[in-house]
């Protein structure tokens, strides 16, 4: 644990710790009001054993330290002291041990070398590590002439790139001069020192600019070498030949990598064809986990190298020709790492103490002790101190011997040192939980009380209740070795005084707790179903019983969220009232009782029906009742930190009584102008005590509501401005998801503004393995909602914390999310794959399932590819098994056909490599139908039927079944006729067929599995009677003219189409049928004698309608009617007895007081006298009477309905167009 400046690191016993080794408390000794605890310094923060600085950046040396007193800091660089003050450009903290070197305009080197700082008090001295300081450098290539390379096609070829040594080493690549990468592939391929390498060359490796250009992290400069112009030619090309290795050169090389560290093989290979990159570990597995290939399998990386990945590891470069090997030798080797690392110690005289140092490495560490950063062994004598290799004994340590030890762990890779103290004190019990705490709880629950103390020797913790009665370890109590009681089920009886003594030899202390038990928090009345009518009012009852000593909040929720924010909502202690109820007010409502230790709910839901009319109502209030006036004379007063009371003054009610009072603010800092609702009041008060935010220009206003609505908005209050502090809360939605390979993004949702609580937000991101005995690692970054790991694991568990910072503090502790890595395609592929075949179309495959790491991401599911060859053509189907699958069904396979079959595992990056190829055949089914079936060369008594072999034979074909069955006119079947073939004929001739008859034909093949589907002609009739009918050959059209028949004959015309898949011109006969006697319904005796009656019915219908129309009154224009008789205006025909003919023009204009001949033309020598003569006759028009509508006058386009009062006295004809 890590204590700030103002705390101490004391021991407290815990159930976990063991003899001479304790866990500590961090103690603030402004929270117990006593003296501080002397303590030896220890270093907090340090800057790493290599650094290198930007030479235009200050140096910044990390050193912080804490104790009690303070520690003094001192320096020294390369082994002698560095007196920083006698440096101008050396700046030390105060308070601090941090240098800060200004090296502008200074010559940066001079201040490169080894620093070490000593933290020191009365008490001991701390030293950190060996910090080595050196400046980065990008230094410039050197001048050179690059020659032309010209190579003649497929030889292999290298060109250098050899870059200039910087600090740290530049990233490598290749670009031409438009500055775009040069594509690399497996022929063409960068080596890890920079060197680009070709296989094999072709043509299109012609240019000549080559560029190898170097990117220097640390000054970001990126420096570039002289372009290479190569010309490949191709008048003399390499031939094919065997893989060779291009690096590394001869049969075997050697490697030596550091435990944790990743491990980079490398082969690249030349050889035409380009060969392929293999790799294997003798005598071992390459860890799957761990591993990964790049540039085309060409290079293979280890990460967090163990001495398990030492050996030999095989690369095989192979192409059509042979093969080649080259084995490279892996040594792995340790710089020292912990075991276990000294802890401080806190010692009462004459107690015992062990400090252990236990390290690895390879070679083995040397160990070395320093107490107060000298050489144990030129130390001032210590009888009480014993050293045994990793191992410092400390027996009957006395007073006045704290110190601080250090050890060192060194070999040629590497050194660990660690800081130990040993602080020997002789203090009195102290009991840190607050004296005379109050612990409440609720019946039924467990209780714990604390006694947290510190003392040396460690005090003893006993308990009594009430003073009196000693608590023991049994039932119900348990009192735990670092002094807390826990009693497991409380009950009423147990609430009282409780008291804690702490003592050890040096004294007693004792502490009083109490403990209440509370009655827990039950509703009696619980809301009940409510149906109500839309506008009126629904209320729900929330009755609870509680301790009376609890004060219950009630919270209302409409199905699972908030209730609206709507004025008809009304919340009262026990209940909950909605006023004018609509259709959106159905749901489910919850009531929440809450109080300080426990809450109870209950649900009921709202159903709404129907209507009510309650607008007159609601028209009479609004007619005597108005808006509120807005409050007036804001004032806050009892300014706190986090609260003000705001008091006002209300305003009119207008008839109207208020039913509360809006608060809002506006943030005059983060968003001006923009008023946020805070809180309300009853509309009884005029007071409220406001809660309030950190960081905030606050400015108050109120609104008041009746049954109207609103007021306006007060005048705003005075500002008020909180201090700033730190964040209350941590960002939000934190995740961790790996997006590619080595990577892991951490993101959250940043803290608004107004939840900053102060300036200079930023973020603390903090992330480590899970389930990995590592340190957290930690970044803190601003104004940024993600952060992107490097160097991860592939698709690992993380442990994930994002805690908010400000320049006045850190937010609360932040929960651990747990995020994965980045995926990477799944290693390898399900072994043990068996096809069981159940039937021609469907089969089981079974696999034995990858192990969890090799899948190196989520586990997707199962991909099992399985194809086959069909004429030539690759048919390959996909199934995909969800899940940690072991089996899965094969539907729809083509039977008697040989089936290839793999297996891959998918994860959300793709999928993995394939099983090896199983093989399985389908066994034998029924065959498809023939592809075709066609009749050719139709005769009088016979025909000829071919058809083709089916599409999928599904085996061997045995021969073909047909059958065939006449179709008598009324679609009647006759008897089957069956001809079996053998399964070479496609082809047939039946005779002696009825020339009337139609007939169906059905063809089949079949295999030793049975016959399969069967393909149908449809009826056929190939010729026609020759005594009864005529026959036409008809073309592929849609129409046929028959010409030559006669008049007033029916005939019958039957079509047949000759066959729908024979490709002939003709498709199709016509028969026609001799005339028949059909009966002519129009020339029987019957029919003509009804139809005279009907017509002599209507013609006296007629005459009777007439003569009532005459006697029916005089008419405006009864004098011209009379001077222009029309005298084709009659009745009936004399020499016939019928209607007068007549006929509609084809524009179907009215009648014109003519009757119109059959020919269509108009005879003025017959009646010079129409309804024209009278003005607007052209245009007039007959009701539904007969009788003529609009008046005889001269005016043109006058409206044919202003009247009617003239009209000419209907004639028959007139009246016979009334009935059509």
């Amino acid at each position: 644990m890590k204590c700030n400046s103002e705390e101490l690191c004391l021991p407290i016993k815990t159930p976990q710790c063991a003899m001479f080794t304790f866990h500590c408390m961090c103690l603030n000794y402004a929270s117990i009001h006593v003296s501080p605890v002397p303590q030896p310094p220890t270093i907090t923060l340090q800057s790493p054993k290599d650094y290198i600085f930007d030479p235009r950046e200050n140096i910044v040396i990390h050193c912080e330290a804490k104790g009690k007193p303070h520690p003094s800091f001192s320096w020294t660089r390369n082994g002698t002291h560095f007196d920083v003050e006698k440096d101008s450009k050396v700046l030390m903290k105060p308070g601090s041990g941090t240098l800060v070197i200004d090296i502008s305009g200074e010559k940066a080197e001079a201040y490169e070398g080894t620093y070490q700082c000593t933290a020191h008090n009365e008490h001991g001295t701390a030293v950190s590590n060996s910090i080595f300081i050196r400046q980065s450098r990008s230094p410039l290539w050197s001048k050179e002439r690059n020659e032309a390379i010209v190579v003649q096609m497929g030889v292999s070829l290298v060109l250098q790139c050899r870059p200039p040594a910087g600090l740290p080493p530049p990233v490598i690549f290749w670009m031409d001069n438009n500055f775009q990468r040069l594509p690399l592939d497996k022929r063409v391929s960068q080596a890890l020192n920079g060197d680009l390498y070709f296989s094999n060359v072709l043509p299109e490796d012609t240019r000549n600019d080559y560029i190898c250009y170097a990117r220097f992290p640390h000054t970001q400069t990126i420096q570039q070498k002289q372009p290479i112009s190569v010309t490949v030619l191709d008048s003399n090309p390499d031939g094919e030949r065997r893989p060779g290795f291009m690096t590394p050169l001869g049969i075997t090389s050697t490697k030596m990598v550091l435990r944790g560290e990743t491990l980079e093989l490398e082969c690249i290979a030349d050889g035409l064809p380009t060969p392929e990159i293999s790799w294997q570990k003798d005598g071992g597995e390459l860890p799957s986990s761990r591993m990964s290939f790049y540039n085309f399998k060409k290079t293979l990386k280890v990460s967090d190298v163990n001495e398990a990945d030492a050996g030999d590891y095989r690369c095989t470069a192979t192409n059509k020709l042979g093969t080649a090997q080259h084995i490279i030798k892996v040594s792995v080797k340790a710089a020292p790492f912990w075991v276990s690392a000294p802890r401080n110690l806190i010692l009462a005289p004459n107690e015992t103490g062990i400090l252990t140092c236990r390290v690895n490495g390879e070679p083995k560490p040397k160990i070395s002790w320093f107490v107060n950063g000298v050489p144990i062994e030129n130390a001032p004598e210590d009888h009480s101190r014993k050293v045994d290799g990793d191992t410092v004994i400390l027996s009957y340590v006395q007073t006045g011997s704290s110190a601080v030890y250090q050890c060192n762990a060194s070999n040629e890779f590497g050194y660990l040192l660690a800081n130990a103290f040993v602080n020997v004190l002789a203090e009195a019990p102290r009991v840190l939980t607050p004296p005379n705490r109050v612990y409440q709880v609720i019946a039924n629950n467990p209780a714990l009380l604390h006694c947290a103390s510190f003392g040396s020797p460690i005090p003893t913790i006993t308990w009594f209740k009430d003073s009196q009665t000693s608590v023991k370890n049994g039932d119900p109590y348990v009192i735990h070795e670092n002094g807390t009681l826990e009693i497991h089920v409380a009950q009423p009886l147990h609430s009282g005084k409780y008291t804690c003594i702490a003592s050890n030899n040096l004294g007693i202390k004792e502490n009083h707790v109490y403990l209440e038990v509370k009655e827990p928090t039950r509703i009696l009345k619980q809301p009940e179903y409510k149906d109500v009518h839309r506008g009126m009012s629904a209320v729900f009852e929330c009755k609870v019983k509680h301790d009376p000593s609890l004060i219950p909040t009630v919270i209302w929720l409409k199905d699972n969220g908030e209730l609206p924010d709507d004025e008809r909502f009304d919340v009262d202690v026990d209940s909950l009232t909605i006023r004018d109820v609509t259709d959106e007010d159905e749901g489910t409502y919850t009531c929440i009782q809450n109080t300080t230790l426990d809450q109870d709910s209950a649900s009921a839901m709202l159903t709404v029906v129907g209507m009510f009319p309650v607008l007159f109502i609601f028209f009479v209030v609004l007619v005597f009742a108005g808006n509120p006036d807005p409050p007036t004379d804001l004032e806050l007063t009892d300014q706190t930190e986090r609260s003000v009371q705001l008091t006002w003054t209300p305003g009119d009610e207008h008839n109207s009584p208020t039913q509360k009072f809006l608060i809002q603010y506006e943030d005059l800092l983060h968003q001006p102008g923009v008023w946020v609702n805070l809180t309300d009041a009853p509309g009884t008060s005029t007071t409220v005590q406001l809660k309030l935010s950190p960081y905030v220009y606050y400015s108050f206003r109120v609104l008041a509501l009746n049954g109207v609505g609103y007021s306006q908005p007060s005048q705003p209050s005075s500002q008020y401005r909180t201090n700033p502090s730190a964040p209350d809360e941590n960002p939000s939605d934190v995740q961790g998801v790996g997006t590619k390979p080595g990577n892991l993004v951490i993101s959250w949702t940043p803290l608004t503004g107004f939840l900053a609580n102060g300036p200079g937000l930023e973020y603390k991101v903090q992330w480590r393995q899970k389930d990995v005995d590592e340190d957290w690692s930690s970044e803190t970054v601003a104004n940024v909602s993600q952060f992107v790991v490097s160097g991860t694991p592939t698709y690992v568990p993380y442990e994930i914390k994002v805690q908010a910072l400000n320049d006045y503090g850190s937010g609360p502790e932040p929960e651990v999310v747990i995020g994965y890595s980045g995926e990477d395609l799944p290693l390898s592929a399900p072994d043990s794959v068996q096809v069981m075949v159940h039937n021609s179309t469907l089969a089981e495959v079974h696999w034995e399932p990858v192990s969890f790491q090799s899948v190196r991401g989520k586990l997707q599911g199962y991909k099992v590819l399985f194809d086959k060859w069909l004429f030539l053509q690759h048919q390959e189907q996909v199934l995909t098994f969800s899940g940690n699958r072991s089996e899965g069904r094969l539907p729809g396979l083509q039977p008697y056909s040989l089936y290839n079959l793999t297996i891959r595992v998918l994860n959300i990056k793709g999928e993995g490599p394939p099983s090896p190829s199983k093989t399985f055949e389908t066994p034998e089914g029924v065959p498809g139908p023939p592809s075709f079936l066609n009749v050719v060369n139709p005769g009088l008594d016979s025909l000829t039927l071919e058809w083709g072999p089916p599409m999928n034979n599904n085996g061997r074909l045995t021969g073909y079944t047909l059958k065939y069955q006449p179709v008598n006119n009324t679609n009647e079947l006759g008897p089957v006729k069956v001809i079996n073939f053998l399964a070479n004929e496609t082809t047939i001739t039946l005779g002696n067929l009825n020339s009337s008859m139609l007939y169906k034909f059905y063809m089949s093949a079949k295999t030793i599995k049975g016959s399969g589907p069967i393909i149908t002609e449809e009826p056929f009739s190939f010729i026609c009677s020759k005594e009864d009918w005529k026959r036409e050959l008809v073309n592929g059209s849609h129409w046929h003219m028959i010409k030559g028949l006669k008049p007033g004959t029916s005939y019958k015309v039957h079509g047949n189409c000759l066959s729908p898949s024979f490709p002939s011109p003709f498709c199709a006969c016509v028969c026609l049928a001799v005339p028949s006697r059909q009966v002519d319904i129009a020339t029987q005796g019957w029919f003509i004698g009804l139809m005279c009656a009907i017509a002599l019915l209507i013609l006296v219908l007629l005459i009777v309608c007439f003569i009532k129309r005459n006697k029916g009154g005089k008419y405006p224009v009864k004098e011209k009617e009379d001077a222009h008789q029309d005298p084709e205006i009659q009745p009936m025909k004399e020499d016939d007895g019928t209607f007068g003919e007549y006929s509609d023009t084809e524009d179907h204009k009215p009648l014109k007081g003519s009757r119109t001949p059959s020919n269509g033309t108009v005879r003025r020598d017959e009646s010079d006298d129409s309804l024209v003569d009278y003005g607007e006759g052209g245009d007039g028009q007959f009701n539904e009477d007969g009788s003529f509508i609009g008046q005889y006058s001269g005016k043109k386009e006058k409206d044919t309905h202003e009247g009617n009062e003239s009209s000419e006295a209907p004639s028959p004809v007139n009246a016979m167009n009334s009935f059509v």
